[in-house]
């Protein structure tokens, strides 16, 4: 680490019309957080003695995104450039700090390759680089014979020659503010793009013989930067596949395609478990041991415990599911829900602010919410718990060992005792004692001769042989 103090200037000010979006292009998502917030987070872990942030472009929407970290903003009323948006920030840093400058549009920069830039650029200059077969866009790393660094070109100022290089900047930087200050003031646009230029910077330091020292990035993706949405996917494809080979590395997770799963917040897994394809995982997720997760399944804010088996195509949200339960396939757990030991949510399905007891059974075709079961209960298919009288949602509380026919209606607010048995297609509206059977005895009425508005006999006779003769089916 660097002896001298550090400050970090965070360049944040661009539109990013190649997005062609409302949204500020530092605030696009990668992996479920915007790219700014990733840069700040990394920044932090650095443990600087100040972030500036310079914005620009939709600066209210960017700052109130950034509210839960500590920086400094700084207003770019016009972007000139990158030496003008460091400018901007320099005023307010003392001249025994190192400025490290790093871009909201670079995402994946990890901590450790800023701490190894920073460590060769103490006192001096420091420039991450990177080497690319194909380095069209990017500034050119200038050596002279010896190999010493004399330079920049940005590609639209570079010559033929200069644009075989493969050596490129990658727009970070770590320089003394006391030479900066200087060398920021002494910028000019007479180039390509009629622009004050950061990288004309690392000639001046060259000229006046302060050391410029360049740090090798070992993975070109994490200097990546994000202009347009084909940028945005591809970092976004490899910022899932470093998660992968994370949870594959450091925590034994089973992925039957690290390139088909997608991780968009949090995620701890206990021993043996597996995740199929095309499962996304959002928020702070937590599965214990041998947990099993089908296809196509998207899962949010949830905890599962051992032994349990989400199987394909189920929607998990805000949910704590017990140890050895069975969900799905095409199942939504909804916010609210828990599923004690045992127990079984079956194909379309929905719960919602329901708890489960252990044992009990919601296998297909149900709609179950503002609930409470107890232990082994069996709901039949169709059955569902009117829950909303259209201003206010009702409770329904179901004893242990309640079996319930299917088709039924409970119409909440409701009680059910222990041991009741309820007939299929039955509408339950008033609380039933332990032990009973509830079942609507009423039986379908037959009316011979029953004859729709406006059809006679003749009329439907008719219409039939029409049908055979004309060969309708």
């Amino acid at each position: 680490m660097p002896i001298n103090p550090v400050s970090v200037v965070v360049l944040a000010a661009g539109e990013g019309k190649r997005m062609r979006s409302n949204t500020p292009k530092v605030l696009h998502p990668v992996a479920g957080r915007s790219m700014l917030t990733r840069v700040l987070d990394t920044a932090n872990a650095l443990s600087p003695q100040a972030i500036y942030g310079v914005y620009g472009h939709a600066g209210d929407t960017v700052r109130s995104a950034c509210a839960d970290y500590t920086v400094s903003w700084v207003h770019q009323a016009e972007q000139l450039g990158t030496g003008h948006a460091v400018a901007q920030a320099l005023s307010a840093i003392p001249d025994d700090h190192q400025v490290l400058v790093l871009c909201g549009d670079v995402p994946l920069i990890r901590a450790t390759t800023l701490q190894a830039l920073m460590a060769q650029a103490d006192g001096a200059v420091g420039v991450l680089t990177v080497e690319l077969e194909t380095p069209t866009g990017y500034g050119r790393i200038l050596r002279d014979a010896d190999g010493t660094v004399i330079g920049v070109v940005e590609e639209k100022d570079a010559s033929p020659a200069q644009r075989q290089i493969t050596e490129v900047n990658a727009g970070l930087m770590c320089l003394p503010a006391g030479h900066l200050r200087e060398w920021l003031s002494e910028l000019d646009t007479g180039n390509a793009q009629g622009e004050y230029y950061l990288t004309d910077c690392i000639s001046q330091a060259h000229a006046q013989g302060v050391p410029v020292h360049t740090y090798a990035c070992p993975d070109p993706w994490e200097v990546q930067g994000v202009n347009d949405r084909a940028q945005l996917a591809a970092v976004e494809r490899a910022c899932q596949r470093r998660q992968a080979h994370a949870l594959m590395r450091d925590q034994g997770l089973a992925l039957a395609d690290p390139d088909r799963f997608d991780l968009r917040g949090s995620l701890q897994v206990g021993r043996d478990c597996f995740i199929d394809v095309d499962v996304i995982i959002e928020g702070d997720v937590v599965l214990g041991d041998n947990v099993q997760i089908g296809a196509f399944t998207q899962i949010r804010d949830t905890h599962i415990a051992a032994g349990t088996r989400l199987l394909g195509h189920c929607q998990i949200e805000d949910t704590h599911i017990g140890e050895d339960c069975q969900v799905g396939p095409f199942a939504r757990l909804r916010p609210g829900t828990s599923l004690a030991k045992d127990a079984r949510v079956g194909n379309f399905v929905e719960v919602k602010q329901t708890q489960v007891g252990p044992g009990s059974k919601i296998n297909h075709l149900a709609y179950v919410g503002d609930a409470t079961l107890g232990a082994g209960v069996n709901v039949g298919a169709g059955t569902i718990t009117c829950n909303y009288d259209g201003k206010r949602k009702h409770h329904t509380a179901i004893g242990d060992h309640v079996f319930i026919g299917s088709n039924s209606a409970l119409v909440a607010p409701l009680e059910i005792g222990n041991g009741v048995t309820i007939g299929a297609g039955t509408t339950v509206r008033d609380n039933i004692a332990a032990d009973c059977l509830a079942v609507d005895d009423r039986r379908p009425r037959q009316v011979d001769g029953w004859r729709r508005p406006g059809e006679s006999v003749v009329d439907r006779h008719d219409s039939d042989d029409d049908s055979t003769a004309k060969g309708v089916r």
